[in-house]
């Protein structure tokens, strides 16, 4: 029996995120999601791959598998989907920021730059690797003064403590910007062009 027209399989998708972003991506989709954010320590699972100097898709990649398989630990039979984003700025790769400070010395490094945003997912049940993807997008930030990273952050507020880059493309973080390349969604944090491609494959959504 299916929930929906367009999603077949008999319970919705388990998001292992707690992205309200992702999760509205999907269900505009027609795909029912319930989200169950993973308990994992990013920093920690991917600091052997960054010691390593991996390549950032494959950082991204391996992150959205083990979000994935550690949400599908305790919901057997279900199917999960992890996502990860890794953010290569003309200095390396960064993080979210912990503080104001940190937000606005990512935003002067990448100010009047290109940098890149790589999005993974991974579709995983009862703990076996379905799919695993990603996509990237380019982008290009305008000029920004001291004085306009300051007036952002205050607009912003606590919310450029939850991506990395410290902006939000989809909000307030539109202001900074004058070139993207790239699929939106890839953006926002899951390639769904991709992601919805691996599902059909999968037999989970109407092809």
């Amino acid at each position: 029996m299916s929930l929906d027209g367009l999603w077949l399989d008999v319970a919705p998708l388990i998001l292992a995120s707690a992205s309200a972003t992702r999760a509205e991506l999907l269900r505009q989709t027609g795909i029912p999601v319930e989200c169950h954010p993973a308990q994992i320590d990013e920093r920690s699972v991917a600091a052997p791959l960054e010691q390593a100097k991996a390549q950032p898709q494959r950082i991204a990649r391996y992150l959205a598998i083990a979000k994935a398989r550690a949400v599908a630990a305790s919901h057997s039979g279900r199917v999960i989907l992890g996502a990860d984003q890794v953010l290569i700025g003309p200095d390396g790769q960064l993080h979210k920021p912990k503080t104001r400070a940190d937000a606005a010395h990512q935003l002067a490094s990448l100010s009047g730059k290109t940098h890149r945003l790589i999005s993974a997912f991974a579709l995983v049940r009862s703990g076996s690797l379905l799919h695993v993807g990603h996509a990237h997008a380019d982008l290009t930030m305008r000029p920004l003064s001291d004085e306009m990273i300051a007036r952002y952050l205050d607009a912003a507020g606590d919310a450029v403590f939850s991506s990395v880059g410290g902006y939000q493309l989809e909000r307030l973080g539109m202001h900074l910007f004058e070139r993207v390349r790239g699929e939106h969604s890839t953006i926002l944090g899951l390639p769904l062009l991709s992601t919805l491609a691996a599902l059909r494959q999968l037999r989970l959504v109407a092809a």
